[in-house]
């Protein structure tokens, strides 16, 4: 039996023979499309190849590119687990060209593949071909023999591929396999083409034209193909069945949810169990590229799979977490081809723990209230879109989870009244995410790139330097000049100034030329083009002048410190709490730094103190900070730490700081600190010269954050504490040593003190303040002693109160404090009363009086405010009207 790595492997093999660059799969959260959630299909990062904006090396490409949809307009998710297709995670095998070969090539490449290396039976084969592509048609005929009656011609958009409204299109034709006629269904283009018998396997696309505004088309100057396989769909054919879920690998995982639940896998349960399998690759795979669960975003779709997934293991009847015990198996199955999936495997399995577990402790109440809903509704009738919203509001089930549980109940939901209830938080939701392309004038940097080249950046060894001005753009388009006072984008062949990226910042300084000076306020990274954002000081800056650059060395080095620090954290954090610590972002800048990273917990103190004091330790030791450039696949083989979802070149650079002898990566046995790293560093460890930590936050769900001071800026702020401790100290005329000690003395003695004050004052109102002592009087059979008390304050009450009650044996106490013009007022009941009046009655009545508002406590004691305490005597009338009855 062929298994699906074998078949990924022998299409791999085949189109690298056939003179094409294996590309491996891009991330999941594409880099250069902002209008997609998610990368969907293996073209994704072809995309600027294919419009003409980006050149690379090589005119042939095949990939094997991990794919999801379930967000944003390519959204599968309602119906994975109950069709035998339907996906969040699947892998597109493609092979691709970039104005080299065309339809014959594409046709012969694709027939050869699946009938001689992969051995699909000729005979079960036919295609599709757009109804006027008489080229595809006898090509056809020409490679493979296909008869008329096996070559359909479909007149619809379903065999013409268009990027968008304008740019690269062209016809596709498809190729389908019949699996029989034991399978209800009928050929493409029949009404009934959704059946299961014939099912498309791969989609040959032929970029040949492109379209204008006006719908017109010419011929492309460099036609191109874009094909997709699903790896899933031929598998299952291999494999004898047209249930991707029946394969290999979605079986392995299948039963390893079977064995975690102790349940049948084709039993009543054989549902949940196609979701857990499913939802298990999208989610690990989204985590292993740096997708977090949220509330928004791409987080908040990650987070909808999780909960759907834990949902269905619920049905199963798993009391306990599921989804992180099958990681393991995954990682088994994928990990190989796939070595995110390993790198990532603590971090996913500890968030899926996390996420579950969560989850369970509303999941029951939400499902109750679910419940709740329906048994007051006829059979058929729908779920009221409010009901629906509480779910999402109150429990956090999205609208998809809510339908899924319908589902087998055979009910809906009223969709209209639910994006009703939600519409500001859906609004909210879209503005929060903003895609993860390019910046909207990237067109223009790419054509600068095509026609300068990449920028050659020369500031890991140099903060000076000369270059020549390629470019200066304004408002998205190229200007030839930009004078005084005009800001303006600068283009150069080569830069000494960093450009943002990996957490730090951009830097700033002066280009300066023959005819002007231009101040560089940020410098950024479009298409390989490092663009300085100036703002022109002096002069004129032109097109095509030499310019002498130079980085503003304060700044730059404040930010190499604090980028270093950075480094020996992540370590000094893996080291005290796990290998499960991942960097989930981080800012390097001049004047801090800033660390998130994957942690379930807040910080101990003493966890915290540990973590800055062996940072300081590595930067004393100031040992050399070294670089070397080597292939990412080398990096990890000697312990690199990198980025999940990071996309690496062919060379990465590997920073290394600090001497462990205790144990070490890269071979040496020493090194203590090894990353993946474009940014700048300082020479020595030394060079950082302390480091402090400001504390440690939560900034996401399982995400984490310190912040952090180093060199002059934690010089300044040890400075001010120091300044702030002498002080202290000089007050106490005592030691610096010793203030901890004078202080909690002093605090001991407060204490005592107010605790005699307090005592003094109960003692001086029981006397009745140099008054008579107050006498109880009845009311309605109740003893009641009402007082106004100058001299104690609110908090002196309840104690006064119950010394009341001991005197009086049985009755109603009502005090009231005058403090500074304002009423303090407390009222109680000794317990053979209770049953019959409450003392929050008492009090709300004669807060009324006092201009106050409510009161609250319990039947035998109750206290309020009010700011008229010369009305006294009224409110203790009140309070004997409510004696009274």
């Amino acid at each position: 039996m062929r298994t699906l790595n074998d078949i990924r492997s022998t299409f791999l093999s085949y189109f690298e023979k056939q003179g094409h660059e294996v590309v491996d799969s891009s991330p999941l959260v594409p880099r250069n499309d902002p209008t997609l959630m998610f990368t969907n299909s293996g073209m994704v990062q072809f995309k600027n190849l294919f419009t003409g904006v980006e050149h690379r090396d090589y005119k042939r490409a095949t990939t094997a590119q991990k794919c999801v949809r379930a967000g944003g307009k390519h959204n599968d998710l309602d119906n994975v687990g109950y069709t035998a297709r339907h996906h969040t995670f699947f892998e597109m095998l493609g092979n691709f060209s970039f104005g080299d070969y065309f339809k014959d090539n594409a046709i012969d490449f694709a027939w050869n593949l699946i009938t001689r290396d992969l051995g699909i039976d000729k005979s079960r084969l036919l295609v599709t071909v757009y109804h006027t592509d008489d080229e595809a048609a006898e090509i056809w005929k020409k490679v493979a023999g296909l008869s008329d009656d096996r070559i359909i011609r479909i007149p619809t958009s379903d065999n013409f591929w268009q990027m968008g409204s304008t740019g690269p299109c062209g016809p596709c034709t498809e190729i389908f396999y019949d699996h029989g006629e034991q399978h209800w269904g009928g050929p493409p283009g029949t009404p009934e083409e959704d059946g299961d018998r014939f099912v498309e396997i791969w989609n040959l696309v032929f970029m040949q034209y492109e379209q204008f505004e006006d719908g017109s088309r010419k011929e492309l100057a460099a036609q191109s193909i874009d094909t997709g396989m699903g790896i899933e769909r031929v598998a299952a054919l291999l494999q004898g069945t047209n249930d991707n879920y029946a394969t290999d690998l979605m079986r392995s995982l299948i039963e390893a949810s079977a064995d975690a639940s102790n349940t049948d896998p084709d039993g009543p349960g054989k549902t949940h169990h196609r979701v857990i399998a499913d939802h298990l690759r999208s989610t690990s795979f989204l985590m292993a590229d740096g997708v977090m669960p949220s509330n928004d975003g791409r987080g908040y779709v990650l987070r909808r799979i999780m909960r759907r997934a834990m949902r269905h293991a619920h049905l199963l009847g798993v009391k306990d977490p599921l989804m992180y015990r099958l990681v393991p198996a995954l990682v088994q199955q994928m990990g190989a081809a796939y070595p995110e999936l390993g790198r990532a495997q603590a971090l996913i399995q500890e968030t899926l723990k996390l996420e579950e577990t969560r989850f369970k402790q509303t999941l029951d109440r939400g499902l109750r209230l679910l419940d709740d809903e329906l048994s007051g509704l006829p059979e058929d009738a729908a779920l009221p879109g409010a009901a629906a919203f509480k779910l999402y509001d109150t429990f956090g089930f999205p609208l998809d989870l809510t339908q899924d549980a319908l589902r087998e109940q055979g009910r809906t939901v009223d969709v209209d009244g639910f994006d009703a209830a939600m519409a500001e938080q859906k609004a909210k939701a879209r503005a929060a995410w903003s895609g993860s392309g390019e910046a909207a004038d990237a067109t223009v940097w790419f054509d600068v790139a095509d026609a300068s080249g990449a920028t050659d950046f020369l500031g890991y060894d140099t903060e000076t330097a000369e270059g020549q001005i390629v470019a200066l753009v304004q408002d998205g388009a190229l200007v030839k000049e930009a004078g005084q006072g005009q800001t303006v984008h600068i283009a150069l062949n080569q830069t000494p100034f960093y450009a943002e990226s990996g957490g730090q910042v951009g830097d700033t300084g002066i280009i300066r030329t023959e005819t002007g000076v231009a101040r560089v306020n940020d410098t950024r990274k479009t298409a390989g083009v490092f663009v300085h954002m100036a703002t022109v000081t002096e002069g004129k800056i032109l097109s095509g002048a030499a310019a002498e650059l130079k980085v503003d060395h304060s700044r730059r080095s404040a930010i190499r410190a604090n980028h270093s620090a950075t480094h020996l954290l992540h370590e000094a954090l893996r080291r005290a709490l796990g290998d499960h610590v991942a960097q989930r972002g981080s800012l390097n800048a001049d004047d801090r730094l800033r660390f998130d990273f994957s942690h379930t917990r807040a910080l101990t103190l003493d966890e915290l103190r540990s973590v800055e004091d062996e940072v300081n330790a590595y930067i004393r030791q100031n040992a050399p900070v070294e670089t070397r450039i080597m292939t990412p696949d080398d990096a990890r083989g000697i312990g690199a730490q990198a980025l999940f979802g990071e996309k690496y070149g062919d060379e990465v650079r590997v920073v290394s700081m600090g001497v462990d002898p205790n144990s070490g990566k890269g071979g040496n046995g020493a090194t203590y600190s090894l990353e993946l790293c474009g940014g700048t560093h300082v020479r020595q460890t030394g060079d950082i010269g302390v480091f402090v930590t400001l504390g440690d936050s939560a900034s996401s769900a399982g995400v984490r954050r310190i912040e952090a001071l180093t060199g002059a800026d934690a010089f300044r702020y040890l400075s001010a504490q120091d300044h702030c401790l002498a002080e202290v100290a000089s007050t106490l005329k005592a030691q610096a040593a010793d203030v901890p000690d004078r202080v909690r003395a002093l605090l001991d003695e407060r204490k005592a003190l107010s605790n005699e004050v307090a005592q003094l004052r109960r003692e001086l109102a029981m006397a009745g303040g140099g008054q008579a002592e107050p006498q109880a009087r009845q009311v309605n059979g109740v003893a009641l002693v009402a007082q106004v008390l100058s001299g104690v304050t609110g908090k002196d009450l309840p104690a006064l109160i119950d010394e009341h009650k001991a005197r009086i044996g049985s009755g109603a106490v009502l005090l009231i404090a005058d403090a500074g013009g304002k009423a303090a007022v407390a009222a109680g009941l000794t317990s053979d009363l209770t049953d019959k009046f409450s003392a929050v009655d008492l009090v709300k009545a004669a807060v009324m009086e006092l201009g106050g508002k409510g009161g609250g406590g319990r039947p035998d004691m109750a206290q309020g405010g009010g700011r008229d305490v010369e009305n006294a005597d009224a409110a203790i009338a009140a309070a004997e009207k409510v004696l009274e009855g």
